[in-house]
């Protein structure tokens, strides 16, 4: 395939701070989805940004900064690739189901702890529906619907890709911010009980998952963009003007006043309601995403030399086991919950029994990623020295035959 015109390749080398990043982010998810007392601390404490737009953000832009080359120099086995790794996503999605339709459901029934049978209500009132539904990504329970969202994002990635190397990310990013508004104005349930009507698996939208996959893709497609940008070209706003910095930190400012209460009854989370809805990226949601992007990046230098070091690059480096792993410990956490409840009325641990469980977490976490990157670096070498051998065996031969040996 000839290389666009409005493109270039320079060479691309690996980004430790993006995997520091990913890493970090891991690590906020995890201790907001412990039932611990700590989780009250890291829960949107910037305002109204969390833990999982950074996650599926920075997933977005490693992909797009990985594989534009591969979709302009060998689209098709990019192709093949992306492909794969949704495919790979998806088996570490059923065996996440295959875990909590087995152990944790019946760990639920002996033990009668509500934080885990209630999880799981759909499956224990319609084994059947839920585990069909599952499979095909209709049903995603509590807390297992990031891994399909994930999947489902995947697999249109090479479309998209392939879309902006041919006509340009502008046509992509209008065609994104479209689906986002009509993903406000209620097209998830359309599509939903269009699926549910093709397949006839009678499954409420509420159990479809929390994520709303048609105004998320926004920040997959921006990830995305930045990251084949950053691959191809220079970033855009690589140098942000010091007003649009100022005015993206006091926007930070209010959206945190707004999260903690300072502007009294009128100004809460409460009265914007779906503005500010984590679910379907409302619009006052998107506006606090941006400004705090802005002023990330306008500070990256900062933020670098704060996350640059581990356990976060180790982390990010093997996060797909380690997201997994941590859905493990929060339902070994659930199965913990003895009643103790937070102002918000949620089940929590405190004392030792939270500190022993984020203990034990991290520290098998960081076991489990340092594993992984070692098995990683040694198969990379193992498939080097392979290469060597070959390349050693290619160039002996012509020797071998002038001496007809």
């Amino acid at each position: 395939m000839p290389l666009p015109k409005h493109l270039h390749l320079p060479k691309l080398e690996r980004s430790p701070e993006l995997d520091a990043l990913r890493g970090l982010f891991l690590v906020w998810m995890t201790i907001t989805h412990l039932p611990t007392r700590f989780s009250d601390f890291v829960n949107q404490p910037l305002g109204f940004v969390s833990s999982a737009e950074g996650f599926v953000f920075i997933s977005a832009l490693l992909i797009g900064r990985l594989y534009i080359r591969g979709l302009v120099q060998d689209p098709r086995h990019a192709r093949a690739q992306l492909w794969k790794r949704s495919l790979k996503i998806y088996s570490y999605h059923l065996i996440m189901l295959a875990l909590a339709f087995t152990v944790v459901a019946q760990i639920a029934i002996h033990t009668h702890k509500a934080a885990l049978t209630n999880l799981l209500n759909f499956y224990f009132a319609h084994p059947f529906v839920a585990i069909a539904g599952s499979v095909l990504l209709i049903y995603c329970p509590p807390l297992l619907d990031i891994l399909p969202m994930y999947v489902t994002f995947l697999f249109f990635t090479p479309i998209v890709l392939s879309a902006a190397v041919r006509w340009g990310w502008k046509w992509i990013l209008a065609a994104s911010g479209l689906v986002w508004l009509l993903a406000q104005f209620g097209v998830r349930d359309l599509v939903h009980n269009a699926i549910v009507h093709v397949t006839h698996l009678p499954i409420p939208l509420q159990e479809s998952g929390a994520f709303n996959l048609f105004a998320w893709q926004m920040i997959w497609t921006v990830g995305m963009w930045l990251g084949a940008k950053s691959a191809t070209d220079r970033v855009p706003l690589d140098k942000i003007p010091a007003w649009l910095a100022a005015v993206s930190a006091a926007v930070c400012v209010f959206f945190i006043g707004v999260r903690f209460g300072w502007f009294g009854p009128q100004l809460t989370p409460q009265t914007l309601g779906l503005k500010l809805d984590k679910w379907q990226i409302g619009p006052l949601r998107v506006l606090n995403l941006a400004a705090f992007m802005v002023c990330a990046y306008w500070s990256r230098k900062y933020v670098l030399k704060l996350i640059h070091r581990e356990p976060f690059i180790t982390l990010g480096m093997a996060s797909l086991r380690v997201f997994c792993a941590h859905i493990v410990f929060v339902f070994a956490g659930l199965t913990m919950l003895y009643g103790n409840f937070n102002s918000d009325g949620l089940d929590q641990l405190h004392g030792m029994p939270a500190i022993a469980l984020l203990a034990c977490t991290f520290i098998s976490l960081m076991w489990l990623a340092s594993r992984e990157v070692r098995n990683k670096r040694l198969e990379r070498e193992r498939r080097k020295a392979q290469q060597l051998r070959e390349q050693h065996r290619a160039e002996a031969q012509p020797e071998l035959a002038k001496t007809g040996t």
